[in-house]
C-alpha cells in the first residue's frame, strides 16, 4: 500500500468486500485455503501493478536519465 491510498479515495475494482471472506474463526488455527479464482485475481492484480510500476519507471527515466548527444553537436 502507497501513503497516498491511504489519503485519496479508494479507486474502484481494487477491493471487493464482498468478496473477503478471509475471517478467522475463534481458535482456529488453520489458514484459509485459496481458490483459484483468488489465484486468478491476485495473479491479475500483480500483472497491473507490474505494468503501472513500468509505466511509472519509464516516466522517471524520460525526467531523469541522461540525453544522448546530437549527432553533429561537439563532444
Amino acid at each position: 500500500m502507497r501513503l497516498m491510498e491511504m489519503f485519496n479515495e479508494a479507486i474502484p475494482g481494487y477491493q471487493d468486500l464482498e468478496s473477503d471472506n478471509s475471517k478467522p474463526k475463534w481458535k482456529e488455527s488453520r489458514k484459509t485455503k485459496l481458490t483459484l479464482r483468488q489465484i486468478r485475481k491476485l495473479r491479475k492484480m500483480m500483472d497491473v501493478r507490474n505494468f503501472e510500476r513500468k509505466k511509472h519507471l519509464k516516466k522517471v527515466h524520460e525526467q531523469y536519465g541522461q540525453t544522448a548527444p546530437a549527432a553533429g553537436a561537439p563532444a
